[in-house]
Formats: structure tokens, C-alpha cells, sequence
């Protein structure tokens, strides 16, 4: 179906099978018939079929060869960006009414912390459990937005009030900036998402990960910035290289997207689409924040 959103309609982010029923294979220009990356544990997994085939949310007592699920059931881009407008509507609700209600002034600042810390964990739970579900709650990714707005909202107004006002406007403006330029990326053919591209992302953010971790760690045990990866001209390369693992990340959101729609997945997989999107936003916003903060610390 061609999206009636008008920036992913003239960009080719849909595609005209994207209604396609659950028996039914992609038609020309979808991906091939054998490579769903629906199909295993595997997004990316070859010689795989699509799982969608036989409709899972069907009555158990649904004779085989039965019609399949109605094409209104199914997801479509439009589906996916009024999810994501909402998770991130949440997001961005949240953090403006933490930035205003909990004060970072001398007084209030440990109290505001404490609580943005506590919203972060909240977060990072809920997060987890949508991520071992098999189908996605509404409220649980919901909530977790909720959440995590307010631990940017709070972390946003300390970050402008004591290293440079306008920093936040720049990081939202460069995250607006990355989120366009990999979706014309991909659009254009500039990015293929394969098994290669996948393991290679998660690897080096696996590896990204660990050494943030030990870099908290040392600064824990040994103060200052420990290992120096959060300052500097260290901080300034590892900040530059979480921005383009979180476009990288990105680039699997829209791969995600885009089989959904052709292998005629559920409607309510829309709600996973956005869960990953919005994910991957904070991703890019916290690490350009951070890598903005620290050049404006050094002027």
C-alpha cells in the first residue's frame, strides 16, 4: 500500500505490496522469497520462509487453507509512524515537563538527579521485559517512553544550565540531521543492510558497550573520568562513534520496517517498529549531546 504520510511516500520507504496477506509472497521489488528476517532469532538469516504464511493470531480451531487474516490487519507505514509519533510524542511530553518540574539549580540538583536516575532504571526495565515478550505491549513501551523523557529531560536542563546554553538544540537538530540523511541513505541504495552488515554492528556495539562499562567502572573506583573515553579528545572519538553506531542502528530499524510491511506482519508489530525507532533516537540524541557537550567545554 503507498503511504498517505507524505515524506515516506516520496522517499519509496513503503511499498505497493505492503498489504500483502500472509500466504502471499512479496511481489517484484520485495525482498526474495527465502530471505524473511522474520523467519528465525536471526533478523538476517538466510534460506529462511515467511512465518507469516500461516496467519499466528488466527483461532486455533481455523481450519487449514482457510482465508487469511484481512488486509486491514496487517502493518503499513502508516501504522508505523503514527506508533512512533506517539512513543516519541511521550518521550518529548515527559521531557519538557521534567526540565521544568525538577529544577538542576544548586539546591534541587541531587534530588532532580536521584529522580532522573530512578526514571532511567524504570526505563531500562521496562525496556527488557518488552524485549523478552513475544508480542509488544502498548503500555510497556509507552511507559518506557514516559520514562526515559524523563531522564533526557533532566539530564537536557543540567547539560544546558551548567555547560553551554543551545547545546540541546544543536543535539536535537544533528539527531534530526543523522535520522534523514540514513533514511536517504538507505533509500537511495547507499546502505544494504545483509547478515555482514548485522554482525558487524552488533559486534562493535557490543565491544562499544564493554568498554563504557569499564570505563564506569574505572571512574567509579578510581574517580575522574576513568579511562578518559568521556572527555577529551578520546571522548570526542568515542562520542563520534556512538553516533554512527546508533545510524547504523537505524539502517536495521528501517530494514525491520521495510520486510514487515512486504511479508505482511501483523498491525500490532507497528508497535515494535517504533519501540526500535524511538530506542535508537535516544540512542543518537544522549551521544550527541555528549560529544557536543565536550566540544563546547573546550572552546
Amino acid at each position: 500500500m503507498r503511504s498517505s504520510n507524505p515524506v515516506f511516500s516520496r522517499r519509496g520507504f513503503s511499498r505497493d505490496n505492503g498489504t500483502a496477506g500472509y500466504g502471499q509472497q512479496p511481489q517484484a521489488g520485495g525482498p526474495a522469497v527465502g530471505t524473511n528476517p522474520y523467519a528465525t532469532g536471526n533478523p538476517y538469516a538466510e534460506g529462511a520462509t515467511n512465518p507469516y504464511a500461516t496467519n499466528p493470531y488466527a483461532p486455533q480451531d481455523a481450519q487449514v487453507g482457510a482465508p487469511q487474516q484481512a488486509r486491514g490487519n496487517v502493518m503499513t507505514i502508516d501504522d508505523v509512524v503514527s506508533r512512533t509519533a506517539m512513543t516519541l510524542g511521550t518521550v518529548v511530553l515527559t521531557a519538557v515537563l521534567s526540565w521544568f518540574l525538577l529544577p538542576v539549580d544548586s539546591a534541587n540538583l541531587g534530588k532532580s538527579y536521584g529522580i532522573a536516575i530512578g526514571a532511567a532504571l524504570v526505563a531500562f526495565v521496562l525496556a527488557m521485559v518488552q524485549s523478552f515478550k513475544r508480542k509488544p505491549s502498548p503500555a510497556l513501551i509507552l511507559g518506557y517512553a514516559a520514562f526515559e523523557g524523563v531522564f533526557l529531560g533532566v539530564i537536557s536542563a543540567a547539560v544546558s544550565t551548567y555547560i553551554a546554553d543551545g547545546v540541546v538544540i544543536q543535539a536535537v537538530l544533528g539527531t534530526m540531521a543523522v535520522f534523514a540523511g540514513v533514511l536517504i541513505a538507505y533509500k537511495m541504495g547507499w546502505i544494504r543492510v545483509n547478515r555482514r552488515f548485522y554482525g558487524f554492528v552488533m559486534a562493535a556495539a557490543m565491544g562499544f558497550m564493554l568498554l563504557m562499562v569499564v570505563n564506569l567502572l574505572f571512574a567509579v573506583f578510581a574517580g575522574d573520568d576513568g579511562l578518559g573515553f568521556r572527555s577529551g579528545g578520546l571522548g570526542i572519538l568515542f562520542g563520534v562513534i556512538g553516533v554512527i553506531l546508533g545510524a547504523c542502528f537505524l539502517a536495521l530499524d528501517f530494514k525491520q520496517v521495510e520486510d514487515g510491511v512486504n511479508y505482511g506482519a501483523p498491525r500490532e508489530e507497528a508497535w515494535l517498529a517504533a519501540f526500535g525507532l524511538t530506542m535508537t533516537l535516544v540512542w543518537i540524541y544522549l551521544e550527541m549531546l555528549r560529544l557536543l557537550s565536550i566540544l563546547q567545554g573546550d572552546d
